[in-house]
């Protein structure tokens, strides 16, 4: 398997040439884009798609949220990594919303950031402690939903067992190997929950499966 294609967009070149240095000793990554904001990241997507970005949240002309909301419109495969100095749940929330993957504060460990793309590459998601179920909860509790046993009249029992395992981080080859189906058929079953629940990224998948009880917090 080929590299890791990255792409950082920050607007602060010393922050930019420090996380370059931690990257180029990772010999599964390759660094394609670099960009000082997000309307220059954008115009760089069009010759060069990346699998992940790690995304500032403050920068000028375009910020991290509307940049990151822009490219999963136009780019849903590409994976979106915020990596900010902000701690405040309402940038979290924010990003999360605009389809951001995961979030790190800017002082995370090195191995940490790896891991972090890594995860989000080869599973979609990375959670931490900045993502944590109390975090999820707060969403839950501002976000309005249908009476739940009216909702999971909707599923059926292996739609369940799929969205239980989504909401514990597998990936869909993890989810294939532990109920005994093809990766297409959990590609399948993910795109109808998704559908069924109206939701846009994970967030509102576990959001759906707390509210209902799937999972307990």
């Amino acid at each position: 398997m080929g590299k890791i294609k990255l792409a950082i967009a920050d607007d602060h070149k010393i922050f930019r040439n420090g996380l370059k240095a931690t990257l180029e000793d990772c010999a599964d990554f390759d660094l394609v884009i670099e960009a000082s904001n997000g309307k220059q990241l954008l115009g760089m997507l069009t010759e060069v798609k990346p699998d992940v970005i790690l995304m500032d949240i403050k920068m000028p002309e375009m910020d991290g949220i509307q940049t990151t909301t822009a490219i999963k419109q136009k780019y849903k495969d590409v994976k979106v990594l915020a990596l900010s100095m902000f701690n405040e749940d309402k940038y979290i929330v924010d990003m999360m919303k605009a389809g951001a993957s995961g979030y790190l504060l800017k002082n995370a460990e090195p191995e940490e950031i790896i891991e972090a793309i890594s995860t989000v590459f080869y599973k979609d998601y990375y959670f931490n402690e900045h993502l944590s179920i109390t975090l999820i909860k707060q969403l839950a509790g501002n976000n309005n939903s249908n009476n739940p046993s009216q909702s999971l009249a909707d599923f059926n029992e292996r739609e369940i067992e799929v969205l239980r395992l989504v909401c514990q981080e597998c990936s869909n080859q993890e989810i294939a190997d532990k109920i005994c189906l093809s990766v297409r058929t959990v590609e399948g079953y993910r795109a109808r929950l998704f559908e069924k629940t109206r939701s846009k990224n994970l967030v509102g998948l576990v959001i759906f499966a707390i509210k209902t009880g799937i999972i307990n917090v």
